[in-house]
């Protein structure tokens, strides 16, 4: 199947939407709303991007568990997030860069192999729960998120900030924070926002947030 088809087929039943989605496996852990910036050389990617940025498309980043990312994948997560590029630029050598920004969680059900070695995915999209507000105990670590951001610069403008909302708080302290890849994943498979903040709170110092990168 072209990957055209794989990027938009999909069909409904009364209880789950399965899709399939081109993959791009990775030794990362992308959350919804985060950014994914990607350098491209390999043909199968190139092709996948090319296609989806015509039209519009997403592809899955699910995390490598086994194997290597230029290589043959081994064994994929079973949850992982869609990507959509927001940029692009050429690089020297001949490289392709990108700037992704994750969109909605999915449930990989299983995969195939196409002839180019693109691995396409048939996926159920997880629920997208209605946002939750970041409660009252765990207001401070709002501020110190925005301060961690802003040192981002430019790259920062391919974010949407949502600082009311508990899931996408902790879904960038996750993405910051030193976690171990098996924790990230965790935190990314778990459905309650409030839960996911509430393990990541103690691990921020809020008189300094010394634990956050840049400080």
């Amino acid at each position: 199947m072209a990957v055209s088809a794989a990027c938009t087929r999909s069909c409904s039943t009364p209880w789950r939407r399965v899709a399939e989605l081109p993959l791009f496996p990775l030794r990362t852990v992308l959350f919804p709303g985060g950014l994914l910036p990607l350098r491209i050389f390999e043909p199968r990617y190139v092709d996948m991007v090319g296609r989806c940025m015509r039209e519009g498309g997403e592809f899955g980043v699910s995390c490598l568990r086994t194997g290597n990312e230029t290589g043959p994948a081994g064994q994929l997560a079973s949850v992982g997030s869609a990507a959509r590029i927001v940029d692009f630029s050429q690089l020297p050598e001949g490289l392709l860069g990108l700037m992704c920004r994750g969109t909605r969680r999915f449930r990989l059900l299983g995969s195939r192999t196409q002839a180019d070695g693109l691995r396409i995915g048939e996926v159920e999209w997880l629920p997208q729960l209605p946002p939750v507000a970041v409660p009252a105990e765990h207001q401070a670590l709002v501020p110190i998120l925005q301060g961690v951001l802003a040192q981002l610069g430019e790259l920062a403008a391919h974010l949407e900030p949502h600082w009311d909302e508990a899931g996408w708080v902790a879904d960038r302290l996750a993405e910051f924070l030193p976690l171990e890849r098996e924790s990230q994943q965790q935190l990314l498979e778990m459905d309650d926002p409030l839960e996911r903040l509430g393990l990541l709170a103690p691990l921020v110092d809020t008189a300094g947030a010394d634990v956050l990168p840049g400080n």
